[in-house]
C-alpha cells in the first residue's frame, strides 16, 4: 500500500486504462449531508438496525418503520449530489466503460447523472409490495402511516436491503462482472466491512485491477490498496478527473 498524493503510478494507470469501476459506500453522500451509519455521528449509534431494518421489525409495527424511512427519504430529497458524484460522471467522458457499484440507496449518482450504476442494497426512492411485488416509485403518504397496495392490499416497503435478506442476486451477479473486468478501481467513502458487498473490490484485485482508496482515514481494508488518498472524496476526485482532463486533451 501506498500513501500519497495523486502520484505518477495513478497517472500511469489513469492513461492506459479502459474501465473504470467506483466502489461507494456512505462516506461520499456524507459530503451532501446525509448521515453515515457507522462512526461518530453514524445513525446506528442512535438506534439499533434491528429494530427498524429488518422484515419482522416492518411486519411488527410498519408505521414506525414507515416513518423512519419517510424521514430518510426527507433528508434524501432536501440534499444535492456533489462534487465527487459529479466527478465520478466525468470519467465518463473519457474511459470506455465506467461503472458505478454502490451501496448507498439514495440516488444520488443517478441524479448526477452517472448512467451504469448498480445498488447493491437498493434504492430508498422505490418501493414495492410484500404480496404481490408491484413496484410504486411515487407513494403518497403521511409519515406516520404505511400505503397499501391498490391492487391487493398488502403492505408497501421501502425498495431497500435489509439486514437478513440477500442482496439482488443479478445485480451482485452483474457487479461482480464488471469488477473482473476492471483496469483501476476506486472504493470511495466505504470502510468495506458489509459482506457480501465488500467483495467487489478484492474481486477487481484478483483479477488485476489497480485499487485505489479515497477515505477519510485508514480502514480495515487500507492495506489491500495499492494506493490510499486520505481526504475527502469531493475534494480528491475533483483533483484526479482534472489530470485525466489535462491528459486527455494532450493526446
Amino acid at each position: 500500500m501506498q500513501t500519497s498524493s495523486i502520484n505518477i503510478e495513478l497517472i500511469s494507470k489513469l492513461k492506459s486504462a479502459n474501465k473504470i469501476l467506483f466502489f461507494t459506500g456512505a462516506g461520499i453522500s456524507a459530503e451532501s449531508g446525509i448521515p453515515t451509519f457507522r462512526g461518530k455521528d453514524g445513525i446506528w449509534n442512535k438506534l439499533k438496525p434491528e429494530e427498524l431494518a429488518n422484515f419482522n421489525a416492518f411486519l411488527k409495527n410498519p408505521d414506525l418503520v414507515w416513518e423512519w424511512y419517510q424521514y430518510r427519504r426527507k433528508i434524501v430529497n432536501e440534499t444535492n449530489p456533489n462534487k465527487g458524484h459529479y466527478a465520478i460522471k466525468e470519467f465518463e467522458n473519457y474511459y470506455k466503460e465506467v461503472n458505478v457499484v454502490t451501496q448507498n440507496v439514495d440516488n444520488l449518482h443517478r441524479r448526477a447523472g452517472t448512467k451504469n450504476i448498480f445498488e447493491l442494497h437498493g434504492n430508498i426512492e422505490r418501493n414495492y409490495c410484500v404480496d404481490c411485488y408491484k413496484n410504486f416509485d411515487n407513494v403518497e403518504s403521511d409519515n406516520s402511516k404505511v400505503p397499501h397496495c391498490k391492487y391487493c392490499g398488502g403492505l408497501i416497503r421501502p425498495d431497500v436491503v435489509w439486514f437478513g435478506e440477500m442482496l439482488p442476486q443479478e445485480i451482485f451477479s452483474e457487479a461482480e462482472q464488471k469488477a473482473k473486468m476492471c483496469d483501476i478501481c476506486f472504493v470511495v467513502g466505504t470502510t468495506g466491512i458489509v459482506y457480501p458487498a465488500a467483495y467487489i473490490p478484492m474481486i477487481a484485485k484478483e483479477n488485476g485491477a489497480f485499487l485505489v482508496e479515497i477515505n477519510l482515514n485508514e480502514t480495515e481494508i487500507s492495506d489491500k490498496m495499492d494506493l490510499s488518498l486520505f481526504g475527502k472524496s469531493g475534494e480528491i476526485l475533483p483533483l484526479i478527473i482534472t489530470k485525466v482532463r489535462e491528459m486527455k486533451l494532450k493526446n
